[in-house]
């Protein structure tokens, strides 16, 4: 988030809100078919989630057409739904705070990307309740903007038309 910028078209200088990928900063005020759009990306998941899950089906199918066995066929199976049970938390995790380490953030790329019906799934749930991380950003921007007001009143007024102290 930018301080100290003009807001387009408005003229005032202060915080700027940070963009949400999809939304931009239509989450502020709702405007720009807001609920449209949330709506929108909340099926879009879901249909991918869906999607994805066929694919893995037939990778599975693949797995028993090549007969490698019912333990490797075990091992997938719980491999894919552990790490999309972990991708579905750090996902929904990451919509309320921002991470502490950004390396191990990093880290769990790969894992989220094994589990992404869980990422699909946790962005689907967040696009039914609000923009996923509008309520972080909404408190950051809110902290931001008291702190803009707060200094900016405590400079208002012509400095020049001040009084002087008298020397004595």
């Amino acid at each position: 988030m930018s301080e100290d910028k003009q807001h387009p078209g408005s003229g005032t200088s202060g915080p700027r809100p940070e963009e949400i990928r999809f939304f931009g900063t239509t989450w502020v005020d709702h405007s720009a078919h807001y609920g449209l759009r949330r709506a929108g990306l909340a099926v879009g998941a879901l249909a991918a989630a869906v999607a994805g899950a066929f694919v893995l089906r037939f990778a599975y199918e693949g797995l028993q057409v090549a007969a490698v066995g019912g333990l490797v066929n075990t091992l997938v199976i719980l491999m894919f739904a552990i790490c999309s049970a972990i991708a579905f938390t750090k996902t929904w995790e990451g919509f309320g705070r921002r991470p502490a380490d950004q390396a191990r953030e990093d880290s769990l790329k790969s894992l989220k990307a094994i589990g992404f019906i869980g990422t699909l799934l946790a962005y689907a749930l967040r696009c039914l309740m609000e923009a996923p991380g509008e309520k972080l950003r909404r408190a950051e921007y809110e902290t931001a903007r008291a702190r803009h007001e707060k200094r900016r009143g405590a400079r208002t007024g012509n400095p020049a038309a001040r009084r002087k102290p008298k020397r004595s």
